[in-house]
């Protein structure tokens, strides 16, 4: 029922989504009312597969994580979380308020042992394919160790999503020299240099998109990590608006556009922010998916496929066998 466009958009990226992968089976959670009349009429069309869960209430896409969490025990956010809990759903995926889920899924899911906080993590397009990136706004202020932690939880996932044995992990800051950066950053790089993990330093900004060497992870604080995100996601945006202006200018400008319509499509695939829409809520004891608010059908869809990707890899149990055993070293170190 969230996002902004609600279940006019999630329902037929559900159907998409069943249409494409006979094994999987959606629990669409919310007013039962609503979601039957966005149904197709053939109630045979996914049997077995499409099951409705009925909420009583929603939350507000401006609504307050706490009052979500003390006045919302029925909305279709903390149903869902509950269906995860409770073993029924293997997966949440919501484009619903984003501090609402975050607070209503560490309540109700709890944190891996070892954990101290949640991290929010996805991926970047770049000229190597896509970047994992985190912490992308879940914690404005982290310490040493908490950077430490989202390193674990996201090489974890790295590892089991795109299949590397030995990622690469970046450690976010203003310079690649030992010298640079505040003393949250040096306290946290000294932490990834005695670990296991293959941390191959600081990296700039530019590594997210475009560094001299490709970086499979990059770890941040969600201060910084949602700023980048967001000054990323407008630098698209500019160039896609100066483009079609461009091209759009005269008949001249226009003959050129019809010329370069098989480059220009190509780039647009390749950055289009649908494909990387989807960001996982790492440290909690259940598996939860953000979508990006204003998500369109391909971008929700993107969404649930990410979260079946991650269920079928078990990431949740990787991650939290590698923080165990990170654990068990430094007890015994």
């Amino acid at each position: 029922m969230g996002g902004d466009h609600g279940p006019e958009i999630t329902i037929p990226a559900s159907l998409d989504c069943l249409q494409n992968n006979p094994d999987l089976r959606l629990i669409l959670v919310g007013d039962e009312a609503v979601i039957k009349r966005l149904l197709p009429q053939d109630p045979l069309a996914f049997p077995d597969r499409l099951s409705i869960q009925h909420a009583t209430q929603c939350v507000g896409m401006d609504e307050s994580p706490s009052k979500a969490l003390k006045n919302k025990k029925d909305s279709s956010m903390r149903v869902a979380i509950n269906l995860v809990r409770d073993g029924h759903a293997d997966a949440c995926v919501s484009a619903g308020n984003t501090g609402a889920l975050m607070a209503t899924a560490r309540f109700v899911l709890k944190m891996i042992p070892g954990i101290d906080r949640p991290a929010i993590i996805s991926t970047l397009p770049s000229i190597y394919g896509h970047t994992h990136v985190l912490d992308l706004g879940a914690n404005v202020d982290c310490t040493a160790e908490h950077l430490f932690q989202f390193a674990i939880m996201g090489n974890e996932l790295v590892k089991a999503v795109e299949g590397i044995d030995n990622p690469k992990v970046g450690l976010l800051n203003i310079g690649e020299e030992d010298t640079k950066g505040n003393e949250q950053v040096k306290a946290a790089a000294k932490l990834l240099e005695n670990s296991s993990l293959n941390y191959i330093g600081y990296v700039e900004g530019n590594s997210l998109n475009a560094g001299h060497i490709k970086v499979d992870l990059i770890v941040t604080d969600g201060f910084v990590g949602n700023v980048a995100l967001k000054s990323i996601e407008g630098a698209a945006k500019m160039i896609g608006t100066v483009l079609k202006e461009a091209f759009n200018k005269n008949l001249l400008t226009r003959l050129a556009a019809f010329l370069a319509y098989p480059v220009l499509k190509s780039f647009k695939q390749r950055i289009d922010p649908r494909l990387y829409n989807g960001a996982s809520f790492l440290g909690l004891r259940g598996l939860v998916i953000k979508s990006h608010g204003g998500a369109d059908v391909l971008a929700f869809k993107t969404a649930i496929e990410l979260a079946e990707i991650e269920v079928k890899k078990d990431v949740i149990r990787k991650i939290s066998e590698q923080v165990e055993s990170i654990l068990a070293q430094r007890q015994s170190a």
